[in-house]
């Protein structure tokens, strides 16, 4: 039998939390709680999924993206189910006697049900903010019915290398940011800081002035999970390099450690991953540079610093399409 959620349910569920909470901090405190809220973040995940992981990652970004959480667990089977509780996540900042809190809603549904999510998701979204979708599943976010769900997302982040097959991940992409969709991918984000070294090695000018010499570049990218990332750094080299109007061949290469080397002639630069440090070497000379493995808190914190459409991941995401 299909169990319904109705919207003013959850938002009486809400009215009603604040007033426990406010009575409960005034009676602690004499303070009462603060209520903070910045966005509406839509966490989908799979039943199976990690719940204390989900809450630690959601917990650790609230301080500086404070949200109304929404958080979808989807089951794979059974029919057109909605449930859904409503709770409160707080925090008391360093030195300070009044807590801070955000609201909490978590609904489990069936895929079969994904198209009814939306019709609760939009009215108990926080009114006149942006709204985040984070998709943790590569099975769910290759379904139409998902990008269906987020239409009115002002952002929908994703990993595409959890979708198995990273080229019809990539394709798939480039045909959502097409639509007009203003996309996040974990990917992607996991390049920030090879960029950001790729970029230092030609601020240097006598490195700059050798660019015409460089023919050839080679990416080579760890198998598992992480083919879409290789993609993504060959295309914006070769993007970067056709900016500056060096042509050159990319081959992509499976390997034990992920790198990118950029030579011709007697100009050699390779940055390959050496453990947690990302080791930096042109003609011959190394440095290295500290390179954490990115957790999903890291990698969405920093997507839900960039709001608006990347004009530089879209070029390089329908180049990485075509690879």
């Amino acid at each position: 039998m299909a169990t319904t959620l109705a919207p003013g349910t959850l938002l009486r569920e809400m009215a009603d939390l604040w007033v426990t909470l406010g009575k409960q901090g005034q009676a602690e405190s004499g303070m009462g709680v603060l209520r903070a809220c910045t966005m509406t973040l839509v966490v989908v995940a799979e039943e199976e999924d990690d719940g204390s992981a989900i809450g630690e990652t959601i917990a650790a970004l609230m301080p500086e993206h404070p949200a109304r959480t929404i958080l979808v667990r989807l089951r794979r089977r059974g029919g057109r189910e909605l449930t859904g509780r409503v709770f409160a996540q707080c925090w008391m900042p360093f030195g300070q006697r009044r807590q801070i809190c955000c609201e909490q809603i978590e609904i489990m549904a069936s895929d079969a049900s994904l198209d009814d999510v939306a019709s609760v998701v939009a009215p108990v979204a926080a009114p006149d903010l942006p709204l985040i979708v984070w998709c943790r599943s590569g099975r769910v976010a290759a379904q139409p019915e998902f990008w269906r769900f987020a239409a009115t997302a002002s952002k929908v982040v994703v990993d595409s290398g959890s979708w198995g097959d990273p080229k019809a991940a990539l394709q798939r992409l480039a045909e959502v940011a097409a639509r007009g969709f203003a996309i996040g991918d974990f990917s992607w984000t996991h390049l920030t800081r090879w960029r950001e070294m790729v970029s230092q090695v030609f601020e240097n000018g006598r490195n700059a002035a050798r660019l015409p010499e460089i023919s050839r570049v080679r990416v080579r990218y760890e198998e598992a999970g992480r083919a879409a990332t290789g993609r993504y750094l060959g295309a914006w080299v070769v993007d970067a390099l056709a900016s500056a109007g060096v042509r050159v061949e990319l081959l992509l290469e499976k390997g034990d450690a992920p790198s990118v080397e950029l030579g011709g002639g007697s100009f050699q630069v390779e940055l390959a991953r050496r453990g947690d440090r990302l080791v930096t070497t042109v003609d011959g000379l190394s440095h290295c540079t500290g390179l954490p493995l990115p957790t999903d808190y890291l990698l969405l914190r920093e997507e839900l610093g960039i709001l608006r459409r990347d004009a530089v991941l879209e070029r390089v995401l329908a180049l990485a399409a075509r690879l």
